[in-house]
């Protein structure tokens, strides 16, 4: 495919550098202004009896968890600013800090506010806490959103994940929204800090219409818009090796699609059961405004159900999303590090970013030569921009972590890199593949001197 575009495409708009600690600030201001609700609602006066103290920690535990909740929200609401700003993986960390500490939180403002009212009814435990699920205004509601927030943080533990489908961990995470939106009538019927002053109830009810409106813009308006103006149908099906196919995408007007080399959009093929579950899949070729590649290894049902597809097929998209693209790079010199399908986001960048001869070099991981995807795309592009391709074939080190096949132990990883790239803390670092073999990559780069703002990875944030 050429590197000449044929017609012009949308840019994808920068993101200025001061949005990410604006973004970070507000996050912060927030907390601290419900603190300062806490407080102003006689929350320190209150400390000062046993069963004042109890219930003064719920209360504060319970706004704190709230605001947590939200931003939560904010966070995965794929805001196009923020998601630029931060980047997948990032955000994601942040994500699941966000709700941990959110749903500790709430499991101390259960608690201390049944031990409080408690103390202060004198009466039991068991029997306070049924009388508030069962006598309070929306605690039946709230007891269910917690449920459900209970079960997202559970299917959240790592653990958990490894053994869920990717399909599977995201419907369940949905229910993150239910839980939130089920809490919100407990807290506004009940909750004195929500009603206290017409600041707090303009501050809650903004919080909540924010992160509501964030959700139905971002996640629903603008793909639903997307998808009726660019109407992306299956062009063509083409298998790139064993279990690994490629998908060609057509669609009106794709030169105004503001997407670039390097990212992922969530996918859905409408094509027999299981259609609506999306799948994230990265571009494998450069967007040039007429076609989309996306290429997928059998990894699972839902890459599995892509060698099925016929032409034709309506696609449905979410995205563009994620930050391996041109707009991190620091410098003139590329490295790129693939291991097996995690070439695709890189092959895109290799065709697409500017380069000079010899300013580019490729790794590329496979246990075999038949598994080796793009290759004869990859050699094209090699002899036409020079850049340099090392292709890493072998079993793999079982004695350490490594990025290498076990025939290059026992040279630690960061003197193989630097003695075939020995101006490596030069060159822009941009690392695709599985987990542990990216850390090993990264851990690498970093013990052979290249600065952390030059290293640049991505996940798709689950």
């Amino acid at each position: 495919m050429s590197t000449t575009l044929a017609v012009r495409r949308v840019a994808r708009p920068a993101v200025r550098a001061w949005w990410r600690d604006a973004a970070g600030l507000t996050a912060w201001l927030s907390v601290l202004f419900v603190v300062a609700l806490w407080v102003s609602g006689r929350g320190l006066q209150d400390l000062a009896s046993p069963a004042g103290f109890l219930t003064s920690a719920g209360r504060l535990t319970g706004l704190v968890s709230a605001d947590l909740l939200l931003l939560q929200v904010l966070l995965m609401a794929r805001i196009p600013w923020v998601e630029r700003s931060y980047g997948q993986d990032e955000l994601a960390r942040r994500h699941r800090l966000a709700g941990f500490t959110s749903i500790t939180l709430l499991a101390a403002h259960l608690v201390f506010i049944t031990l409080g009212y408690a103390a202060t009814d004198r009466s039991g435990v068991l029997a306070e806490a049924w009388a508030l699920v069962t006598t309070y205004p929306g605690m039946l509601l709230a007891t269910a959103g917690t449920a459900a927030l209970g079960m997202v943080v559970v299917t959240s533990v790592r653990a958990a994940r490894r053994r869920l489908r990717y399909e599977s961990w995201h419907l369940l995470h949905l229910y993150a929204y239910l839980g939130a939106g089920l809490a919100l009538p407990h807290q506004l019927w009940t909750g004195a800090e929500f009603t206290a002053s017409p600041v707090a109830t303009f501050f809650w009810w903004g919080a909540y219409a924010a992160a509501a409106g964030a959700v139905l813009v971002f996640r629903v308006g603008l793909p639903v818009w997307l998808n009726v103006r660019h109407r992306l149908v299956v062009d063509q099906v083409v298998r790139e090796g064993p279990g690994v196919v490629s998908v060609y995408l057509t669609g009106r007007w794709l030169e105004r699609l503001p997407v670039a080399a390097g990212q992922f959009f969530v996918w859905r093929f409408r094509s027999g059961p299981g259609w609506t579950r999306g799948k994230p899949f990265s571009l494998s070729a450069a967007p040039d405004g007429r076609r989309l590649r996306i290429t997928a290894k059998d990894l699972g049902p839902g890459s599995r159900r892509l060698a099925t597809l016929r032409p034709g097929t309506p696609a449905l998209f979410e995205g563009p999303y994620g930050t391996l693209t041109e707009t991190v790079r620091k410098g003139p010199k590329l490295a790129m590090f693939a291991s097996g399908i995690g070439i695709t986001p890189l092959r895109a960048l290799l065709e697409d970013l500017p380069y000079r001869p010899g300013g580019a070099v490729l790794f590329l991981r496979a246990g075999r030569q038949r598994d080796l995807l793009f290759r004869a795309e990859l050699e094209d592009l090699a002899a036409r921009r020079g850049i340099r391709i090392h292709y890493l074939l072998g079993r793999r080190a079982r004695e350490r972590s490594s990025w290498l096949p076990a025939g290059y132990a026992p040279v630690p990883d960061d003197v193989v890199l630097r003695h075939l790239v020995p101006d490596i803390a030069d060159h822009d670092v941009y690392v695709c593949g599985p987990d542990a073999w990216t850390e090993a990559v990264l851990d690498s780069a970093s013990r052979a001197g290249v600065p952390a703002g030059r290293v640049h990875s991505e996940r798709f944030g689950w």
